[in-house]
């Protein structure tokens, strides 16, 4: 039986996160559930600039109009050559879709430039040697890339352990008692950094936000029809 079944209370200090054993309980009962550490539903790009694009076109939308925008500029402008070349007028008129798009259009493009004077070309792909702290550090100089940004290209697109923090990581962080109700997304990710192993950083990550899509759901959860209800300090009684 697992050690979850049996406790009511969560063995957790809200300081220092969940102690190892409870984590790793949770990582299995979320794996069970949705199973992306075995089988992820998020392939790589063969450039990770496409993932760097993608995830700038993500921030303060959903994924199925930051898909929309993505495929439609792909589609209108196979390179970023092209995509660099436009006004910030035309690129953001064919990123509309994503929303904010005069302020995402001149991130890409200035990201597109730094780009350029760093590798000589509009692609990536130099990375793909570099260590992960050399990644995170170029990925935070660039115009809109916060953390979060560049753990996903991190995980997602170079193979690198990570553990992105979007608003469901937070907000299953939170309500598990495993960082503080007024953490921000970006302490969170620095504790959970340190507390998910890392050959399991990118299936939990996307395990959370399955789990938090389904059941934990920032309206209505359906905390009765979840497995970590016994443990889950936040537990809607209905």
């Amino acid at each position: 039986m697992s050690r979850l079944a049996s406790k009511r209370e969560p063995n957790i200090d809200v300081l220092s996160g969940p102690t190892e054993g409870l984590l790793i309980d949770v990582l299995d009962v979320l794996e069970s559930l949705w199973g992306q550490e075995a089988v992820p539903k998020v392939s790589a790009f063969d450039d990770p600039l496409d993932g760097l694009i993608l995830t700038v076109l993500s921030q303060n939308t959903n994924d199925n109009n930051r898909d929309r925008a993505f495929d439609k500029l792909k589609s209108l402008y196979p390179t970023w050559d092209q995509v660099a070349a436009l006004p910030s007028e035309v690129l953001a008129d064919a990123i509309r879709v994503a929303g904010i798009a005069n302020v995402k259009s001149t991130r890409i493009k200035e990201i597109l430039e730094v780009v350029r004077q760093a590798f000589g070309s509009y692609s990536l792909k130099g990375m793909s040697s570099w260590e992960g702290g050399a990644v995170m550090e170029f990925m935070l100089s660039l115009p809109g890339v916060g953390p979060k940004t560049a753990a996903c290209v991190m995980v997602f697109d170079l193979g690198l352990p990570a553990f992105p923090v979007d608003t469901h990581v937070a907000r299953f962080c939170r309500r598990m008692g495993w960082v503080d109700r007024s953490a921000s997304p970006v302490s969170i990710q620095e504790q959970m950094e340190t507390l998910v192993p890392e050959g399991r950083k990118k299936g939990a990550h996307l395990n959370i936000i399955s789990h938090c899509k389904a059941i934990c759901r920032a309206r209505n959860p359906l905390c009765g029809s979840c497995p970590l209800s016994d443990i889950c300090p936040s537990v809607v009684l209905n």
